[in-house]
């Protein structure tokens, strides 16, 4: 071979192979029943090759009916000198079929995959989609990509020189292997009726968003995250407004889809009002600066240096304990909690809470904590931020907060993923997450599941009560930036059972018309939701 190397090298040149890939089939997504939240169907790539086409005018009339395409793209595609020319990718199968029966030269029908999600909308900004090359693109599609994406095969056809497929030496494949399946924490039964619940009360108040969260407070599993209004994830570059994308720029498209796509959730921070007092009380009894029969009087304000801060309850509440402060939502009650722990010690549990951190959710994009840096925060912000504002947070950062302060003092990472498992069920990796102990207290824990239960028995939350379960819960109602626009954000957070929290769930509603108390509107709905998903999850008490 040495001696008659030019010899070889020639017979080699006239040799080629041409390569096709053959997508591999994307693992599932699959909810806690075992319902199939994201699959694949089979579609198909039509491809040509130009030195193989022996009748160039039915073929292009072949790619103008069935792709429906103009005669001079398919000439053009035609009469391309390559190797292999793509003409079109994620082509029904039916008509795949169809072009392969025509049976003429040159013309390839490789079987390929396209994600298909069978429930359209259902948590779209939670499962994500995959792109035209079958990507993760937003959401657990792209956070589990190498879990899901498996591995593409090949068809290695050898030609001669001029392109010409040789029979007596033929195709050789190499199989694609298929991805693995995510088992996911989420009930397509209670995501679906937290949708209902997010709609109903988005019509009736005329909002501009609704957020629902619903986890498991003592693992950090997520059963339902909702974000009205969702979009279709067959059909992702959709606005789910109806608005015309026509006239616009690339960049108003861009913009107009990253809006649609985001997760409020994860994705943006609020100024959580009234329901971040609980972060308030639990870091006063850890240190205690107050027990729950220390007593207060509400005028009606609280002047801090030279400000005026006043109660939500113009007239003042008079005398009353730390129990009846939390059941009224007072807030001088709470900015004296906050003034007697100071500064130094509120960021000490800030940090011990996790709440300077992020939570470390399986999804794209958190954001982080806006809190002032420590050295500017005075006695008018320390006032402020003991009752919720001046501050944002993220609605899974609170969630994940309390969590730990009513689960007797565990700090979990709230999460989708449970197991990957392959298509025959045999588990491949079952999926751990950080934890971290000793947050609160049991003592403070258990004091916190009292007083969160007394302020929906007889308090601010009455309106999430439900005779004969014990709830937990605290409302808010906040104003966005700028104040002026009068614009406001109603919120519920509630648990149940008090002694034992298995649910927990927040809502969170964006300007909504008319009454906007978080304690008139946000509390009736999750105590809706809480009245039809807990039997159904078997949870009592």
């Amino acid at each position: 071979m040495v001696f008659q190397s030019d010899y070889y090298a020639k017979k080699a040149e006239e040799l080629h192979e041409r390569e096709r890939d053959i997508k591999a089939a994307r693992g599932k997504i699959i909810d806690a029943n075992g319902t199939v939240l994201a699959a694949n169907k089979t579609v198909c790539t039509i491809s040509v090759i130009h030195s193989q086409i022996t009748d160039k005018d039915a073929v292009i009339a072949m790619l103008q009916k069935e792709l429906g395409l103009d005669e001079e793209t398919a000439r053009k595609r035609v009469e391309k000198v390559s190797s292999i020319e793509r003409v079109k990718t994620n082509v029904e199968k039916e008509v795949g079929d169809r072009i392969r029966n025509y049976g003429l030269d040159g013309v390839k029908v490789d079987e390929d995959f396209k994600r298909y999600y069978p429930y359209d909308t259902l948590a779209s900004k939670v499962l994500g989609f995959t792109g035209g090359d079958n990507q993760g693109i937003i959401g657990l599609e792209v956070m589990y990509e190498d879990v899901l994406k498996g591995i593409d095969g090949k068809i290695l056809t050898t030609t001669d020189a001029r392109g010409v497929e040789l029979d007596e030496i033929g195709e050789s494949r190499v199989d694609p292997v298929s991805g693995y399946n995510l088992h996911i924490s989420l009930d397509r039964n209670v995501q679906m009726y937290a949708e209902q619940a997010a709609k109903k009360v988005m019509e009736q108040k005329q909002a501009d968003a609704v957020s629902i969260l619903l986890m498991n407070p003592q693992n950090g599993e997520i059963l339902a995250m909702v974000n009205t209004p969702e979009f279709d994830l067959n059909e992702p570059f959709k606005l789910n407004t109806s608005e015309d994308t026509s006239g616009m720029t690339d960049k108003e498209k861009q913009d107009a889809w990253n809006g649609m796509w985001r997760n409020l959730c994860i994705n943006d921070t609020y100024e959580p009002g009234s329901t971040f007092k609980i972060i308030t009380a639990a870091a006063g009894l850890e240190e205690g600066v107050v027990t729950l029969n220390d007593t207060f009087s509400c005028p009606g304000y609280k002047v801090v240096e030279d400000r005026r801060i006043h109660c939500h309850k113009r007239t003042g509440h008079g005398g009353e304990t730390f129990l009846q402060g939390a059941m009224n939502s007072c807030n001088p009650v709470f900015i004296e909690v906050g003034l007697r722990l100071g500064v130094d010690n509120y960021y000490k549990y800030f940090k011990q809470f996790g709440l300077m951190e992020k939570t470390g959710i399986d999804l794209p994009g958190e954001a982080a904590t806006i809190m002032h840096q420590k050295k500017n925060v005075g006695q008018v912000e320390l006032a402020t931020i003991s009752f919720g504002q001046s501050f944002q947070i993220t609605p899974i950062q609170l969630a994940t907060t309390v969590s730990s302060i009513i689960n007797g003092g565990t700090r979990v990472t709230p999460h989708f993923g449970v197991e990957v498992r392959d298509d025959d069920g045999k588990l491949i990796e079952t999926l751990a997450y950080e934890k971290k102990k000793h947050i609160v207290s049991q003592e403070t824990s258990e004091t916190m599941q009292y007083i969160l239960e007394n302020v929906v028995s007889g308090g601010s939350g009455k309106n999430a009560y439900i005779e004969g379960r014990t709830i937990g819960g605290k409302t808010a109602t906040s104003q966005t930036l700028p104040r002026s626009a009068n614009r406001y954000i109603s919120s519920f957070l509630g648990f149940t059972p008090t002694d034992n929290p298995q649910v927990l769930g927040l809502i969170v509603i964006h300007d909504p018309q008319g009454v906007y108390y978080g304690g008139t509107i946000a509390a009736p709905v999750m105590k809706e939701i809480f009245e039809n998903i807990l039997p159904y999850l078997g949870v009592e008490g």
